[in-house]
């Protein structure tokens, strides 16, 4: 299996309501370092998963609209408890749909908090 990673990040404000999360309940701050990886079979014509621009574009138009955003008020949020987890299904959703159908073997989005915690989701594309 091949693949390609490119990395970004994003920053947000958002309250975690849930009594597993003590203070983090409170609106506070996170800076995410968000890696996308896309994987294929076999290669294209070219020898490349995707163009590493391409793969780059795909992630920040995926997280352009959270970026800097209070997620307690985003409307595509609205009764969500936004943890790390949550917010890597997301953009793995937000991009599997901007991806030729039937190319990619699967995709797999990663957010660092911290440079010792992460969490992350992973796609099966066919």
């Amino acid at each position: 299996m091949y693949r390609l990673t490119v990395r970004d990040h994003m920053m947000v404000a958002h309250s975690l309501p849930h009594p597993a999360f003590g203070p983090a309940q409170q609106l506070h701050g996170a800076t995410f370092v968000v890696e996308l990886t896309i994987t294929r079979r076999d290669l294209d014509d070219a020898g490349i998963v995707i163009d590493i621009g391409e793969a780059t574009t795909l992630l920040r138009e995926a997280l352009a609209d959270l970026d800097y955003t209070n997620l307690d008020d985003h409307p595509d949020l609205a009764g969500t408890l936004t943890t790390t987890e949550t917010l890597a299904r997301v953009v793995a959703e937000r991009v599997a749909a901007r991806l030729a159908p039937g190319v990619y073997a699967g995709l797999d989005v990663v957010l660092r908090e911290h440079p010792d915690a992460w969490a992350g989701y992973a796609m099966d594309l066919g």
